[in-house]
């Protein structure tokens, strides 16, 4: 959610009964305690922040964290044994995004509380495996015994009934509210997002860092790159910096890195994060109840 989730996303997700959570990735650490601070005066319900351990300033990123008392934080991109102990010595809930059992077990080893288990489907940066949502979740929730987390391709009621099916206790959604009125994503984004169809992304940058973006012009030269066998350095070359930002909070969707997971081709409106809340929550009652009436 990088260049997407600001303190207004953030604070209307909570608002509106769900976690929201402030995507550091792409704050430096005084903007992100002003997003804390904000968030704080928008909702008087839980919030979390997402910090990418990678980071160039991670070590001002967990003090300003732990000087705001944010009360939970997901950490992604990185070693969890580094940073967890610290944050839950201040208190601080910790859950670390994974996309492979073997990182699944050294976040638990690590002492995080929860894991997010995030398929391939997912925008962004994603797993190595390409492993999906649909075999991620139960291949973790059977091998450790602290809660885990779906994320990937959910962005529905029915979704989300699925990966409580599959071993799941809980969602982490994407996708679906970078195309919400609350997203700091700019507008010609958000309407991209809304016309991608099937097929419309893929699974570019395998060599570097694989990452799920949107098919545009852009793609087009990483895709005849790769499959030119193109070097590392020169795929780099390529990515330049600050391609997702062009693209996801500049709007340029031609040069831009557009980011965006598989299900952006059942997202067909941009809508307030309290009524994107309530629709899967209401399809997720309904559907449970039908499954109840078929199985007796």
């Amino acid at each position: 959610m990088v260049w997407c989730c600001g303190w207004e996303l953030a604070s209307a997700v909570s608002n509106a009964g769900g976690l929201g959570l402030i995507g550091a990735g792409s704050m430096t650490p005084d903007v992100l305690q002003l997003h804390i601070r904000r968030t704080k005066a928008a909702t008087s319900n839980p919030f979390g922040v997402n910090v990418p351990l990678l980071y160039s300033q991670i070590e001002k990123i967990i003090d300003v964290i732990i000087e705001e008392k944010v009360a939970i934080v997901f950490t992604s991109a990185g070693n969890p044994a580094t940073w967890t102990k610290k944050l839950k010595e201040n208190g601080i809930i910790v859950v670390h995004v994974v996309s492979n059992l073997k990182f699944a077990k050294k976040a638990e080893e690590a002492g995080v509380d929860a894991i997010v288990a995030e398929g391939v489907e997912a925008g962004g940066h994603n797993g190595r495996e390409e492993t999906t949502t649909l075999v991620l979740v139960p291949l973790i929730a059977q091998n450790v015994s602290i809660p885990v987390i779906a994320a990937g391709g959910i962005a529905s009621g029915r979704a989300i009934l699925a990966a409580m099916a599959l071993g799941a206790e809980g969602v982490q959604v994407g996708s679906r509210f970078v195309a919400s009125t609350e997203s700091s994503a700019h507008s010609n984004f958000k309407q991209k997002v809304i016309e991608t169809a099937d097929g419309g992304t893929r699974l570019a940058l395998k060599q570097i860092a694989p990452v799920r973006l949107i098919k545009n012009e852009f793609a087009q030269r990483l895709d005849f790159a790769e499959n030119q066998c193109a070097s590392k350095d020169e795929l780099q070359a390529i990515l330049g910096k600050g391609r997702s930002k062009l693209g996801i909070f500049d709007g340029n969707l031609i040069e831009g890195e557009l980011e965006i997971g598989q299900v952006a081709a059942l997202i067909n409106d941009i809508k307030p994060a309290k009524e994107i809340v309530k629709e899967m929550v209401d399809e997720y009652t309904r559907v449970l109840e039908s499954l109840k009436n078929i199985t007796g």
